[in-house]
């Protein structure tokens, strides 16, 4: 994590800032945690990654096996018994997700090529200098990675440990990522000047994230697409949208939709599974304003 973060980063639980107490550091803070003196929160910070989630316990409950690998990377005995204990507090899931996020990782690498990137890129020219950007789901910081060369400073969100420390890899100086909840308050009520919403609408409620975005947003732009592919069985989302809610949502919202987006659009996206496997979708993509 870069220190300069700190400056934009408040308590999910009760809006304070945070202070540091740092573990390890080089050029970024490698390990330590982030610590709210109002309501005495603590969130971790292993390998460069600051961990916002509201119970550290329950995050690692769905990750078990991510649970202990962060225990071996912890350096610091205070860190390495409050992964410990959060592991003996947490409730086994039936599934753990640990193998699943780092598939996904792998997939989204293979996939880096997709030409879906290339046409979102060349969407993005005409916002590049914004001064303040996040992206929500920023998975491996494919986007991420390329709007920081263009704008002031950049932050990608992403639940996947996996994710971001391949995102890590990348390392910039106007970047940086955490592993948090979408519809946390990681920055407080700062605003952004562009925020950009990838395929995400089946991992959270749709409404529920526009309204949570629409409010960090007073002047700027929402960049957003979707297959609104949302059959995930028992973990489906109750509120899906389709290419016409989405854009009337928006609109009560107070966002104005570019006339270039104002009709549906089918962008290939393939992801690669395997070796033999693709999987094709053709995703709706809406540039919002404020």
């Amino acid at each position: 994590m870069h220190e300069f973060s700190l400056d934009f980063l408040r308590c999910i639980r009760c809006g304070s800032k945070l202070e540091l107490d740092i573990f390890k550091e080089g050029i970024e803070i490698e390990e330590g945690f982030l610590q709210c003196m109002k309501c005495s929160m603590f969130f971790p910070i292993i390998k460069k990654i600051p961990i916002i989630w509201d119970d550290f316990s329950k995050y690692v409950s769905e990750r078990i096996e991510l649970g202990g690998k962060l225990f071996h990377f912890a350096c610091e005995q205070k860190m390495k018994k409050f992964i410990k204990d959060s592991l003996i507090n947490s409730k086994r899931q039936t599934i753990d997700r640990t193998t699943l996020e780092e598939r996904w990782s792998r997939i989204y690498q293979s996939s880096q090529k997709s030409k879906f990137y290339s046409i979102i890129k060349n969407e993005l020219n005409p916002y590049a200098k914004s001064k303040f950007v996040l992206e929500y789901g920023c998975s491996i910081g494919t986007i991420s990675n390329y709007l920081a060369n263009y704008n002031e400073l950049v932050f990608g969100i992403d639940r996947s440990f996996s994710a971001i420390s391949t995102a890590k890899k990348s390392q910039k100086e106007n970047l940086d990522y955490f592993v948090a909840d979408l519809m946390s308050d990681v920055f407080g009520k700062i605003k952004f000047d562009l925020i950009l919403a990838l395929n995400i609408l089946e991992l959270v409620e749709p409404q529920e994230l526009l309204e949570h975005i629409s409010k960090q947003i007073v002047h700027g732009t929402l960049v957003i697409s979707d297959p609104y592919d949302f059959d995930r069985g028992k973990n489906s989302i109750k509120k899906p949208l389709d290419d016409i809610t989405l854009r009337f949502s928006l609109n009560s919202l107070g966002f104005n939709i570019t006339n270039k987006t104002k009709k549906p659009s089918y962008l290939t996206w393939n992801l690669k599974i395997n070796p033999r496997s693709t999987l094709n979708y053709k995703v709706d993509f809406v540039i919002a304003k404020k």
